[in-house]
């Protein structure tokens, strides 16, 4: 449940960062392509829709996305996704199989770029 709601949450991030935020859209260039977040078995899975510099997503898998990053369960698609060193995370998961790639590698890293965009920003300290 909770990797569900946090690929809506990523989604909602990503759309409206694609609406409001000019180096996002940037990132986003003219690629026009469908991405998809899931579990290995599918039953978790939100595929994003990239095209015209904004990003919408919906529940369920596509047929044939450009990329898709499939992980081994739900919790540790969640406690990878929510990890403090993201990078390290993923690279171990995919050096021992709990996490798949399917599809264009160089795309993968490209979403992993768009990520560092969505972080909530930092409160000012009041003085």
């Amino acid at each position: 449940m909770k990797f569900r709601f946090l690929l809506w949450m990523l989604g909602l991030l990503m759309g409206k960062a694609s609406r409001t935020n000019p180096a996002f859209q940037q990132q986003l260039g003219d690629k026009d392509l469908v991405f998809q977040l899931q579990t290995l078995d599918g039953k978790v899975a939100r595929h994003f829709v990239v095209k015209g510099q904004r990003i919408t997503s919906k529940s369920g898998v596509v047929a044939e996305p450009a990329f898709a990053i499939a992980f081994k369960d739900a919790a540790y698609g969640f406690a990878t996704m929510q990890a403090k060193n993201k990078q390290l995370a993923f690279m171990q998961g995919i050096q021992d199989k709990s996490i798949q790639l399917k599809g264009n590698p160089a795309l993968v890293m490209w979403f992993q770029g768009l990520t560092k965009y969505l972080k909530p920003k930092k409160a000012k300290p009041k003085a």
